[in-house]
């Protein structure tokens, strides 16, 4: 991302001025993590919902794992998952599908029966090499509409997830999304 903007001004660092840059960007992330982060709507209630339905959740992000802890206990999300699996947790990323398997073992699961939620293509590669099926957002991070991407299902709001993860059966129950996994246990 630094690299990418330093680009876009026609400006370029050494290594050490971009892992500089990268570190100090980092410390300014984690001070002002939540300044206006803000769960999306219906989120909350949704989360609450698959986990007395029976779902486990766990959340299987590309942001280091202590700053996605920061920010979901910030935002007071942090207790609903399992586990929260960030880049650096396996040494892998996504869309490495391993990072996505250890995700869902770490929080109890079982790969096989597990679902993604996601919002980006990222999610859709992780979701296709780990083999599961994916519930894609239509809010999320992304440059095309997420449908030309081709996910199993898109939904456009949280209050539309339950009803997208059944038409996947009782057997194979989950989501990722910051991203989410959960499974119905």
């Amino acid at each position: 991302m630094i690299e990418r903007a330093l680009a876009m001004e026609g400006r370029s660092c050494s290594p050490a001025d971009v892992d500089r840059l990268y570190t100090a960007f980092v410390a300014r992330y984690a001070e002002h993590i939540a300044d206006r982060s803000r769960p999306f709507p219906l989120v909350e209630a949704t989360l609450d919902h698959l986990a007395v339905e029976g779902y486990l959740l766990a959340v299987c992000t590309n942001k280091l794992e202590w700053l996605s802890k920061r920010l979901l206990g910030m935002l007071e999300l942090a207790p609903r998952f399992a586990a929260i699996c960030g880049q650096d947790t396996f040494g892998v990323q996504k869309p490495d599908p391993e990072m996505f398997r250890a995700t869902v073992l770490r929080a109890g699961g079982d790969p096989a029966r597990a679902i993604m939620v996601g919002d980006s293509i990222t999610d859709i590669r992780t979701a296709r090499a780990a083999n599961v099926p994916i519930v894609a957002v239509d809010f999320g991070y992304t440059d095309v509409p997420i449908a030309m991407l081709e996910p199993d299902r898109v939904i456009g709001s949280f209050a539309q997830l339950p009803a997208a993860l059944s038409e996947f059966g009782g057997a194979k129950n989950s989501l990722d999304d910051q991203d989410f996994i959960g499974q119905k246990t």
